[in-house]
């Protein structure tokens, strides 16, 4: 697995797994995990997940620049807890580690009325790894969000598939878009920290 010093996980929709690959990933390199806008479940954040997920000694966890406590697009929490998203309040945080990024929702999604996930992604200026799940639709999905980073000149690292494997399904999405494919999560029936060991080890 060949992946940047920092890097930024974007799904090509919703309840893709974003969080079970990031944790993953923050394992495997032992990195530093950052969750820029966290949108509900504000008692268990994904940041909470993740810190439950990982067995390193090295990872840290930074506090979210947006806490929001509707589980609800960005800029729908935002506007229901009476604050507005902006994005030149996002400062990626100070670690000389290596550092995985995951966004809230996929790169389409809005942050406010002007900006969305993909505005925040060019901001930051750093490469993204996309993470693909199987199912009806997913191609038409993972080839739109690999366009409208190619068509703002964002680097993309990798794919990632997560869950059930559809061989047809990888093969054309790999074959058209060109990218490798970093890894794949198969689907388990629960996620501990020694099935996310497990799978750091095989991206590894």
């Amino acid at each position: 697995m060949s992946l940047p010093h920092q890097f930024i996980v974007a799904g090509i929709g919703t309840e893709i797994g974003k969080t079970v690959v990031s944790a993953v990933l923050t394992e495997a390199v032992q990195a530093d995990y950052w969750k820029p806008v966290q949108a509900g479940g504000l008692d268990d954040s994904d940041t909470d997940a993740v810190r439950r997920l990982i067995s390193n000694p090295h990872s840290r966890f930074h506090l979210e620049a947006y806490r929001l406590t509707q589980p609800m697009s960005p800029h729908a929490a935002a506007a229901a807890d009476g604050v507005t998203i902006r994005l030149d309040a996002f400062r990626l945080p100070q670690t000389s580690n290596a550092l995985v990024i995951e966004l809230a929702g996929g790169l389409m999604v809005p942050l406010n009325d002007q900006d969305l996930n993909i505005d925040l992604v060019a901001q930051l200026g750093l490469p993204v790894v996309l993470v693909s799940r199987n199912y009806l639709g997913s191609i038409n999905h993972t080839l739109l969000s690999v366009a409208v980073c190619q068509s703002r000149s964002i680097p993309i690292a990798g794919l990632v598939f997560n869950g059930p494997t559809v061989p047809t399904t990888e093969s054309l999405i790999l074959k058209y878009t060109q990218l490798p494919c970093l890894g794949r999560v198969g689907q388990e029936a629960t996620i501990t920290t020694d099935v996310i060991s497990q799978y750091a080890q095989q991206f590894r």
